[in-house]
């Protein structure tokens, strides 16, 4: 007998090789002091792994902005703040978007995201559903 030694395989085979993925509809609700009805939308793939800096990057990219240098910043229901603290700004209370996981979000929770705090860009998400597979087998 040889003494062998397996790697894991990324793939695993049935449900427990699967990692829950969210699907959340982000909402733009106003900017400018202004409020739209009907409110421009998209709806995004995540997976739990996911930063919040890489939503925002999403989020972003769907909502056409071209222009990354203004501050943004996302705020959960419980008040917790997650984004990337301005070099001007007292932000000890901001979480790092970059470091922040996506897992502790769950099916029907709502939350902010707002792009440039001047114009305030504000945009209501919203977990659609939790445990999608974005990559069917059929």
């Amino acid at each position: 007998m040889t003494n062998r030694v397996h790697k894991s395989s990324r793939r695993r085979a049935g449900p427990m090789g699967l990692r829950p993925w969210l699907s959340i509809r982000v909402e733009l609700v106003e900017d400018r002091g202004e409020r739209y009805w009907p409110r421009p939308g998209r709806l995004f793939a995540s997976a739990m792994s996911h930063s919040y800096a890489q939503l925002a990057t999403a989020i972003d990219d769907a909502f056409a902005r071209w222009d990354r240098s203004h501050l943004h910043e996302f705020e959960l229901a419980d008040g917790t703040r997650i984004g990337t603290p301005g070099p001007d700004m007292d932000d000890g209370d901001v979480l790092d978007e970059s470091r922040e996981r996506l897992s502790n979000l769950q099916a029907s929770q709502q939350f902010i995201y707002v792009f440039d705090f001047g114009d305030d860009w504000t945009h209501l998400c919203t977990v659609v559903e939790a445990g999608i597979d974005p990559h069917p087998r059929h």
